[in-house]
């Protein structure tokens, strides 16, 4: 593990949200608790940790893009965008780094337009059905993967 290891978070749309959205799905742990879980949870391992939120879709592309050479590890929960954007899919496919899709809900278990994902197949793995744990758990492969190269 190096102790130079950048990771992004990226969330899109509607998890600003966090916390009062369908708390039945998504919980409700705010997207900053997250965030601050997750950065504490990556510096205790040695990384630094940028977290990043946007509901348009242009501004989650260019941060992947922004990723190369800066980030070795992207962790993305793409919202609603996950079955809906090339966009995202395309910039995905272009990353060098480590990739991980996150979920909080099992997506499989909610309506069907859910169960089909643009990104799972250019990303390194997937983590959907823990609640705010996913993002944990995507920091733990993260880790592994990049632990491995």
């Amino acid at each position: 593990m190096s102790k130079k290891t950048s990771i992004l978070i990226l969330n899109g749309p509607n998890l600003n949200m966090l916390g009062t959205r369908e708390p039945e799905h998504y919980g409700t742990m705010t997207l900053a608790a997250i965030e601050d879980s997750c950065s504490a949870l990556a510096a205790a391992n040695g990384y630094a940790c940028t977290c990043f939120q946007s509901n348009h879709e242009g501004e989650l592309v260019s941060k992947i893009q922004e990723a190369i050479g800066t980030h070795q590890a992207i962790i993305f929960n793409a919202g609603a965008y996950t079955h809906t954007s090339v966009a995202l899919r395309d910039a995905l496919s272009n990353y060098d780094g480590v990739s991980v899709e996150v979920h909080l809900s099992n997506v499989y278990k909610r309506e069907e337009f859910r169960h089909k994902s643009l990104l799972a197949p250019v990303v390194s793995g997937v983590i959907a059905g823990f609640g705010a744990s996913s993002y944990s758990a995507a920091l733990c492969a993260v880790d592994e993967l990049l632990s491995k190269e």
